[in-house]
């Protein structure tokens, strides 16, 4: 027998296919007349992105898209084995140049636009060619007005690619904020699995979620949150039964059913009708890159120096001031807000209305609890829930009908991997956030006061400007799990510290921030007074920068911003020429 990279074995008669779940044997010809669906067990085994465009458009219909230049190996990343290395072979090994693939075609002669994942390749990894990709797919469907169909299978965001493949979250849900705000129809078909920072982004920001049968949808993998609560979870968490009982998904669909109720929710998506002032818009294809800022403070020269670990170590430091403690020094008659207006209040995101240099603003945290071990437990370790996050949108909301600027503090390991938060949309709540931020009407400015983590921390930091403390870190994945999965053992963490480059001086290179904010010598825990009247002179110049800007050249200036992200150099100097 042969074991196959999509889970099957091959008999040794060439003709018959051992299933994946049942392990019966299946005649070769009928298993893919059935669309490789076990006729035993109903198990739908998974399908590579060519043979999902294959199933689901019709012959002869289809016009590949493709995208401009990306950085090839932006970190120059080598775990135990380089970055570069591993590319290669995954090319070699599934004929494609990235993890999707993106094309024009029809539906039972309706058009639309698909972007399909293929999790052969690096665990359908989104880092920036795939960002690019998905982007120009949203892009084409703005131009032509024509649906949008995204076919997810993912493992998550691509770590060898480090904070910019975290960018590939608030890059592409900006591309599908501005289909949301055209009327263009989004669907998505979940496919298993699909985790991670897709499932936090583009994957479930579709006006109609439909999910295989089996497929399983979530923020956090099974095993980071058993690990975290220490025991065994459900049978059938999150998988796509699971994620229909609780709200989740709009319907799990066979796959023979698929290609009818695409045609299905396509005429749905022709109804509506275009008003001459909706002609289709000519979306940015090469934007500006970020940069570093021309006026980035460098804290005297101090940032980056020394170990990475230990930088990680200090960003970590519990005597830190919290987002409270700044909230109390920066600002002027702090008023803090509570609840989500569902039914939960988050202890690990604050946030309330203040007055800084005389102009009311709304600041928005996240809130580790200090040095005290009982309040750091109450507050989850700054790790958010949904309802925190879903406190913070409500938040924002508000700052956009008064007019206030949004001020963001982000210090958190993460988004809350507890399964409560799976179970209340830990994925949907992040990807809303991102998506909500990338258009608000009025300015945001973030400010990484200490750790930086992964989509959790992005989920209050897709902004106009982005400030980071001199002792900060900000990354795509703590160095912990990156070691872990990636050098198989955890005490490598010093080592993929150092790979993931999430240090100011690193993050400024890379365009990710704009500022290192000088902190005390030492670090900001060793001088909170201190660290909050050098934070409070760094961003009153910024807020009324943000102020002065006209809303269309504020949003225009961030989507910019976002969509530059992962452009590879060549693209950044001819989109700016």
């Amino acid at each position: 027998m042969i074991e196959t990279d999509l889970g099957l074995t091959v008999h040794a008669r060439p003709d018959w296919v051992k299933c994946g779940r049942c392990a019966e044997l299946v005649y070769g010809k009928r298993f893919a007349r059935d669309l490789q669906v076990c006729p035993d067990c109903g198990d739908h085994a998974r399908l590579t992105a060519r043979q999902r465009l294959d199933q689901l458009l019709d012959p002869g219909s289809e016009t590949p898209l493709t995208a401009g230049p990306t950085p090839h190996d932006p970190l120059e990343f080598v775990d135990s084995r380089p970055y570069a290395e591993r590319l290669a072979q995954a090319r070699a090994a599934t004929g494609m140049d990235e993890a999707v693939l993106c094309a024009r075609g029809t539906v039972h002669d309706r058009p639309v636009v698909v972007a399909a994942m293929d999790f052969r390749f690096l665990g359908g990894s989104l880092g920036c060619a795939v960002g690019a990709l998905v982007t120009e797919a949203a892009n084409e469907s703005l131009r032509s007005r024509t649906p949008l169909l995204l076919v997810t299978a993912s493992g998550g965001a691509r770590m060898q690619e480090g904070v910019l493949s975290l960018m590939q979250m608030a890059k592409t849900a900006h591309a599908l904020a501005e289909l949301h705000e055209a009327g263009v129809l989004v669907v998505s078909l979940i496919t298993d699995p699909t985790y991670g920072g897709v499932a936090a982004s583009f994957a479930t920001l579709a006006d109609v979620i439909l999910i295989e049968p089996g497929a399983r949808l979530g923020f956090a993998g099974p095993r980071v949150i058993e690990h975290t609560i220490r025991e065994r979870l459900p049978t059938g968490f999150q998988t796509a039964e699971f994620l229909l009982e609780h709200g989740m998904v709009d319907a799990i669909t066979p796959r023979p059913a698929l290609r009818a109720t695409i045609r299905h929710l396509l005429a749905a998506g022709d109804a509506r009708e275009v008003r001459p002032e909706e002609a289709p818009g000519e979306p940015t294809t090469q934007p500006p890159a970020p940069g570093p800022a021309a006026n980035a403070s460098t804290a005297n020269g101090a940032a980056d120096q020394g170990d990475p670990w230990e930088a990680v170590r200090l960003a970590r430091h519990p005597a830190r001031p919290t987002a409270l403690d700044y909230a109390g020094r920066i600002l002027d008659d702090f008023h803090e807000l509570h609840g989500d207006r569902i039914g939960a209040d988050c202890p690990a995101v604050i946030g309330g209305i203040g007055r800084l240099d005389d102009v009311p603003v709304m600041l928005i945290g996240h809130h580790k609890g200090g040095d005290n071990l009982a309040e750091r437990q109450h507050r989850k370790f700054g790790m958010a829930t949904p309802a925190g996050f879903r406190k913070a949108a409500r938040l924002m909301r508000l700052a956009a009908k008064l007019g206030l600027p949004v001020i963001t503090l982000v210090d958190t390991p993460g988004a809350n991997p507890g399964p409560d938060a799976e179970r209340d949309g830990q994925a949907v709540a992040i990807a809303e956030n991102l998506r909500l931020m990338s258009r608000l009407p009025t300015p945001i400015v973030t400010v990484i006061t200490g750790e930086g983590g992964s989509g959790g921390a992005l989920a209050l930091a897709v902004a106009d400007r982005v400030m980071i403390g001199e002792h900060g870190v900000y990354s795509v994945i703590s160095p912990e799990g990156c070691a872990a999965i990636l050098w198989k053992d955890a005490a490598a963490a010093p080592a993929a510290a150092a790979a993931l480059r999430m240090r100011p001086r690193e993050l400024l290179r890379l365009g990710v921030v704009d500022r290192i904010v000088p902190e005390p010598p030492g670090g900001a825990h060793t001088d909170p007074g201190k660290a909050a009247a050098l934070l409070r002179a760094a961003l009153i110049p910024v807020v009324h920068e943000l102020r002065a800007l006209d809303q269309t050249r504020l949003l225009r200036e961030r989507g910019d911003r976002f969509r530059g992200f992962g452009v590879a150099p060549a693209a950044r100097v001819e989109g700016s020429a």
